[in-house]
């Protein structure tokens, strides 16, 4: 494969790579979590909750790719494991037995909001390298979860 020579100097594309492979990790991590509240939820709001955790993994899921295939973009690889996923994520995963619907809003709502946090860092460092595409990404990212941890502190009051 040929080097890549897309105008970031090779040294800010990889601190900008390293920043999205973390949100990517919280990202796969927010990911199973909603996914397994979504099988998993009991109790009055079970409808309600249900449906809005099914919207919010396939959003999730989406998101997952496009910053998978903008690490590569920018010649590093994306992680393959697991464990590479909990080496780089800020965010808990989520417990063997299903916590009381409120807790999982409540936990939701954390972790999205610890990943808007940590893309903003990210964001910080793309546009400190110059990388608009990274920056775009992000902000769209930052976007999207801040929107939906309204929606769940609206649901948790």
């Amino acid at each position: 494969m040929s080097a890549v020579n897309i105008g970031i100097e090779d040294n800010a594309r990889a601190l900008v790579a390293d920043a999205l492979n973390k949100t990517l990790a919280d990202t796969y991590t927010l990911y199973m979590k909603t996914h397994a509240y979504h099988w998993n939820v009991t109790g009055p709001q079970f409808h309600t909750l249900h449906v809005m955790f099914e919207e919010q993994y396939n959003e999730i899921w989406t998101a997952l790719d496009e910053i998978a295939e903008r690490v590569r973009a920018l010649g590093v690889f994306a992680p393959t494991s697991g464990k590479q996923f909990s080496e780089l994520t800020a965010l808990e995963n989520a417990d063997a037995s299903p916590p009381p619907a409120a807790t999982m809003v409540e936990n939701l709502l954390s972790d999205h909001e610890t990943l808007i946090k940590r893309a903003r860092d990210g964001l910080a460092i793309a546009e400190e390298a110059g990388d608009a595409a990274s920056a775009d990404l992000l902000t769209v990212r930052i976007q999207l979860h801040e929107k939906t941890a309204w929606m769940l502190r609206s649901m948790a009051q």
